[in-house]
């Protein structure tokens, strides 16, 4: 679904839910950490911390949450939350320093998301999403992947891929609201709201931010009722079967030549 529009007060672009924030948990520099990781007896938290940035997906922050997920899965997770730092749970692709990079380089970065939201979403653990603010482009595919897709009454959501070629995740929000909406909301790259987006059969509940903590322990006792090797078994055959075709068309979409002039285009429009 792409970028997103520069939000309000930046260029571009909760409160924790278990442990304290280790050291060893940390993937970024102790002085610019862009992810913390919060583990607390197999449920781990990951919440996006480029708040000045309304949580944009650079490539520093992608890369973390590549490794976290990861992690999370081989260490035998049974519950992965992810969440924003700040005003907003992600406003998408950071386009920040766009006119420093390559085709080639905005070829990748698109890639490493889509292979970020595979990890998610072939992830043996439950997973739940907790968003607020504004959650745009990628942000809207971060939430889409998870099993539980929560939303605060403040939440806004937009997907402008198409508006400069990008196609990213329409084939998940397809799966989850139908065809013909998701082709009516991906056309028009209006931005739509929680009750919307509920309304819709995308975001699963809408709650305020202090009921998220009871959410979670619903959500995690619902997954400790199950053995990790039956719930794994369950998320795998209930879970994507076209993760190769899904970066194809990804790939194909992203590597049409043009890519920076569209999204110059579209971050002017946008402006």
């Amino acid at each position: 679904m792409g970028a997103a529009r520069p939000p309000e007060g930046a260029h571009t672009a909760a409160e924790g839910a278990g442990a304290p924030v280790s050291a060893a948990a940390s993937h970024a520099d102790a002085d610019g950490t862009v992810l913390q990781v919060q583990r607390a007896e197999g449920v781990w938290t990951l919440t996006l911390n480029r708040p000045d940035k309304l949580n944009a997906l650079d490539a520093q922050l992608v890369d973390a949450l590549l490794q976290a997920v990861a992690s999370a899965n081989a260490q035998g997770a049974r519950l992965l939350i992810l969440r924003g730092a700040g005003k907003s749970f992600s406003a998408g692709f950071d386009l920040s320093g766009l006119q420093a990079q390559s085709e080639g380089d905005l070829l990748l970065r698109f890639v490493r998301i889509e292979m970020l939201l595979q990890a998610i979403a072939q992830s043996p653990a439950q997973t739940l999403a907790l968003a607020h603010g504004k959650v745009f482009g990628a942000g809207v595919d971060l939430l889409a992947v998870c099993r539980h897709r929560i939303a605060s009454p403040d939440t806004l959501l937009r997907m402008p891929g198409l508006q400069f070629g990008l196609v990213l995740g329409s084939r998940r929000f397809g799966a989850i609201v139908g065809a013909e909406r998701a082709r009516a909301v991906l056309e028009s790259g209006q931005g739509f709201s929680a009750g919307q987006a509920h309304a819709m059969g995308f975001v699963t509940r809408v709650a305020d931010m202090a009921a998220w903590p009871a959410i979670i322990e619903e959500v995690d006792a619902a997954a400790a009722a199950l053995e990790d090797i039956t719930r794994a078994e369950l998320y795998r055959v209930l879970g994507p079967v076209n993760a190769n075709e899904d970066l194809a068309t990804l790939t194909r979409s992203a590597a049409r030549p043009g890519l920076k002039q569209r999204l110059q285009a579209y971050l002017g429009r946008a402006r």
